[in-house]
């Protein structure tokens, strides 16, 4: 009985020290968590719901501030309207010619390694660095996208520079970083079984069929996954308007990452700016909810039945 006891004792001991060791080891992400994430989303929170410039004492005015984005402020609309905009077309767009340039990439050619290489380059480049680089490309007078389209007879636009064409030129330049994507769709593509194609070959479908009833079901994964990374990225945007265009011309590119940056560090009214960060916090919250719902309808997973 003593023996039992004792044992038992040992046991419990040893699962005191594992639990102990393993709260130890995750100490540095927990504090992380509760001292840069947790910690800064709850005073945020608060700050929403005052008037403070940073020099003064926050004024408790409630709801104030949301009712203002709104109700007062059309740069609000704006900034929304640019940043859905954007979405709703660099997104698709992005990973429509990801996949088109991971299924070339997975084909069996000699070198194929190298242009692997080549193709995920810019999206390890750094970041302004690569907008400096599009500022030069989109020049109206030196640029190399008029230039190329000058020896066609073709005289291009003012892309960054032109309210009209600044939006669209900020979605084409979107598809320099799809590297990072065409890596996860190549470890889609070769996670589908070969056996799949060879019944497909047996029964005479073509390329065309193939990809359609074994390749997208197949990849259903994994563009869950970039739908929703490309929709977190997207509706965040931030770069691209503050080193190239300011937020112009004439708010033609004013995201709303932006434009909460210049009202929290420009215009110093933290109280607005902290109730826009909440504003957009939730807006990506319920795209992601959305995309989660409905993946139960289009997301096939293998050897899962229903």
């Amino acid at each position: 009985m003593i023996g039992k006891q004792t044992s038992t004792k040992k046991r419990l001991s040893a699962r005191k020290k594992e639990g102990l060791t393993f709260y130890l080891l995750i100490s540095p992400w927990i504090l992380g968590f509760l001292f840069f994430i947790l910690g800064p989303m709850i005073a945020s929170l608060y700050i929403s719901f005052t008037d403070w410039d940073l020099l003064t004492s926050a004024k408790w005015i409630g709801l104030e501030n949301y009712l203002t984005a709104f109700t007062d402020d059309k740069l609000f609309w704006q900034a929304l309207k640019v940043t859905m905009i954007y979405s709703i077309f660099s997104v698709p767009l992005g990973l429509v010619v990801s996949l088109g340039v991971a299924l070339l990439l997975n084909q069996a050619v000699a070198g194929m390694r190298l242009f692997r290489t080549i193709y995920y380059l810019p999206a390890v480049v750094s970041g302004v660095s690569v907008m400096v680089l599009w500022m030069y490309i989109f020049n109206p007078q030196i640029g190399l996208l008029n230039t190329v389209l000058g020896y066609f007879g073709i005289q291009g636009p003012g892309w960054i520079f032109d309210p009209k064409w600044a939006l669209p030129s900020m979605i084409i330049m979107s598809l320099w970083s799809v590297g990072g994507g065409i890596i996860i769709w190549l470890a889609g593509l070769n996670g589908i079984p070969d056996d799949l194609y060879e019944a497909a070959d047996l029964d005479g479908a073509n390329r065309w069929r193939k990809f359609l009833h074994i390749t997208v079901p197949m990849l259903t994964p994994t563009i869950f996954f970039n739908l929703i990374t490309g929709i977190i990225g997207a509706l965040q945007t931030f770069g691209q308007a503050y080193v190239m265009t300011k937020g112009g011309p004439l708010n033609s590119t004013l995201f709303f990452n932006y434009y909460l940056f210049r009202k929290a560090f420009e215009e110093f009214d933290m109280g607005y700016a902290s109730a826009l960060a909440w504003l957009l916090f939730i807006l990506i919250f319920i795209f992601t909810l959305l995309v989660f719902r409905s993946s139960a309808v289009w997301v096939y997973y293998e050897g899962e039945r229903k």
